[in-house]
């Protein structure tokens, strides 16, 4: 029966294994495949003949991208907003996380159940984007111009995330919370030395979500950002993907690298900080949502 038990353990191991390997893979090649049609040459791109592996390489495509100033200026613009709409974002979610995680907040059940409401039902594009509009002419009525600061708080809240936290702060024990009171701490010195220490792993997942989601963000960014100078990464790679499949735009171009070469160059540029950041942020993922405990 024990080896019966061992060899089901291990074709299973295997069959794991494989799947695994095999996800892995389909999950990487994009980024190989965008790698490889970033630095092959024209006719290898055009013509399809890359598949894996780089054909005719060249570098003018990066050349090309890195010349290109409006590229800075847009990468510095997705910086911004990234930094600080996650910034935004965790402080706005970790303290309405941190009072609906309370008990004793009034009528905390209905703001609860209005936080999940948002989730099953949502006022749909049009009503949000009136919204957007309103808050951008209260922005213009105080004198701030920058559309990237609409951007920043205007997506500074995800209900989701909100959740996320609201249970990780409710699994922190209370008996950790009442020692502090005891001590002394406000309820500030309570959330910034006690609940959030001890809820590191959530808030390093929600972080990265809200970071990744303002980094890839296009739609909202593109609706209401209207200088050109302030568009992000995200936006101007769109604008350049309608610039080079315009046919007028294509007259006389460059015989070394072909137009997608760029594009697929602007995309590994986009992709390498978040592949920087993600292997510090990974650790938190294997852990509990509490660092520590009491046992009673």
């Amino acid at each position: 029966m024990k080896r019966k038990l061992e060899t089901t353990e291990l074709i299973f191991k295997i069959i794991s294994y494989l799947f695994l390997t095999m996800f892995s893979i389909m999950c990487l090649y994009p980024l190989v495949f965008a790698v490889s049609a970033s630095i092959s040459g024209r006719q290898a791109v055009e013509y399809s003949q890359v598949v894996l592996l780089p054909k005719q390489i060249q570098f003018d495509a990066f050349k090309r991208m890195f010349s290109d100033n409006m590229f800075w200026n847009s990468y510095s613009n997705t910086l911004f907003i990234t930094l600080y709409g996650t910034l935004w974002a965790m402080l706005t979610s970790i303290l309405g996380a941190y009072a609906l995680s309370k008990k004793r907040l009034l009528f905390r059940k209905f703001f609860n159940f209005f936080l999940v409401f948002t989730m099953w039902f949502s006022a749909g594009i049009v009503p949000q984007y009136l919204n957007y509009l309103n808050t951008k002419a209260v922005f213009n009525g105080v004198g701030i111009m920058d559309d990237k600061w609409l951007v920043v708080i205007a997506m500074g809240m995800a209900a989701m995330n909100v959740i996320l936290l609201r249970n990780a702060f409710e699994n922190v024990p209370s008996e950790i919370e009442e020692a502090a009171i005891v001590d002394g701490a406000t309820e500030f010195q309570v959330l910034s030395k006690v609940y959030i220490p001890m809820s590191k792993s959530t808030i390093a997942t929600v972080a990265l979500f809200f970071a990744i989601s303002r980094w890839n963000g296009y739609f909202w960014a593109r609706q209401m950002i209207t200088n050109q100078n302030e568009h992000p990464l995200m936006v101007f790679i769109r604008l350049k993907l309608e610039e080079f499949t315009d046919a007028e735009a294509m007259a006389g171009w460059n015989e070394v690298y072909a137009s997608d070469s760029v594009i697929y160059a602007l995309i590994v540029c986009s992709i390498v900080p978040i592949l920087i950041i993600y292997p510090f942020i990974q650790k938190y993922f294997a852990k509990g949502v509490n660092v520590g405990g009491v046992k009673e």
